[in-house]
């Protein structure tokens, strides 16, 4: 039986999160337009500008390889056409076993039942010390 996937907005969000945190790949792509932006801190060595499911996978490709981390999500909320969750990053840094754990806040924003944009926010500079990069 095939799921019935949410369409509104805060909804996916909170079944993306999940879909995350349970590895839930085939369920990603069907909640995420395939023209997505999404966007971090350029700093980061995951950061800048993504498009599309490639983009989507190559942001996912870079983060994973630099950091073993899970997001604790605090609150999860709509503030008029975006969706805003903001919580905690924690983790590892992968080349060093460095531990993390950062204030972190993501700005999401859906139509049609698909997240077209996701801004990610940290605490670039702890996260920078934490790689050994600041």
């Amino acid at each position: 039986m095939t799921e019935e996937l949410p369409t509104a907005p805060i909804e996916v969000v909170r079944r993306l999160y999940q879909a995350f945190a349970e590895r839930e790949l085939d369920v990603i792509p069907q909640l995420v337009s395939p023209d997505v932006v999404i966007t971090q801190d350029p700093a980061l060595p995951w950061g800048g500008r993504y498009e599309g499911h490639d983009g989507m996978g190559e942001f996912t490709l870079k983060l994973l390889g630099a950091i073993d981390s899970a997001v604790t999500v605090h609150e999860l909320f709509e503030a008029g056409d975006r969706v805003v969750q903001y919580g905690r990053t924690a983790g590892t840094v992968r080349a060093t076993g460095e531990p993390f754990d950062i204030a972190e806040c993501h700005v999401w924003r859906v139509e049609d039942g698909r997240a077209v944009e996701a801004q990610y926010f940290i605490d670039s500079a702890v996260m920078l010390r934490a790689l050994g990069q600041a």
